[in-house]
């Protein structure tokens, strides 16, 4: 079981790292957005188009990427969404059960699929170095490949989430 707890401490440490980056490219989006909204409305004001399409779809790419790569560290922090009529009031064994249950049954099934249909589409974006179809648009390869990094970080996260239910349950009994 140390082997485990290292592991889930590696991966545990992987979506901190990647939760921080998160941190990065949401000011980085914030700051991003700002500018476009004030060269839309400047350079109406001056008759000079200050904004592009690379501009309005970088905006988006890092909201993509927030969202993707944010996945596996809000569900560590154990801020995802959750349906909690009485999940809250379970001791910690019964919630670790329902964890359990939720991401081998659920959670572990939807990375795996995930991945499974992602990679041929990734695969044909990369072949042909995708890009947007809007003049002065960003290649589309990098973004979706994000979509492979965020559902394998987020099977990392759920085995490190099971090696953390299975000790709470051992320590419960012990």
């Amino acid at each position: 079981m140390n082997r485990l707890n290292r592991l889930s401490t590696l991966i545990d440490a992987v979506s901190d790292r990647v939760g921080s980056l998160v941190g990065w490219l949401t000011l980085a989006m914030v700051v991003l957005g700002a500018f476009n909204a004030v060269a839309r409305y400047l350079g109406k004001s001056i008759a000079l188009n200050l904004s592009s399409n690379a501009y309005i779809e970088a905006q988006w790419y890092l909201f993509s990427a927030i969202f993707l790569l944010g996945a596996a560290h809000t569900l560590q922090r154990d801020q995802h969404v959750r349906v909690d009529v009485l999940y809250g009031r379970l001791s910690a064994r019964r919630k670790a059960w329902i964890d359990i249950v939720g991401t081998v049954s659920f959670l572990i099934p939807f990375c795996l699929f995930g991945l499974i249909i992602t990679v041929p589409a990734v695969r044909n974006s990369w072949a042909v170095l995708e890009v947007s179809p809007d003049p002065g648009g960003l290649p589309r390869y990098p973004i979706k490949t994000l979509m492979l990094v965020c559902f394998g970080l987020l099977l990392l996260q759920a085995i490190s989430e099971l090696i953390k239910r299975v000790r709470t349950i051992r320590e419960g009994d012990a």
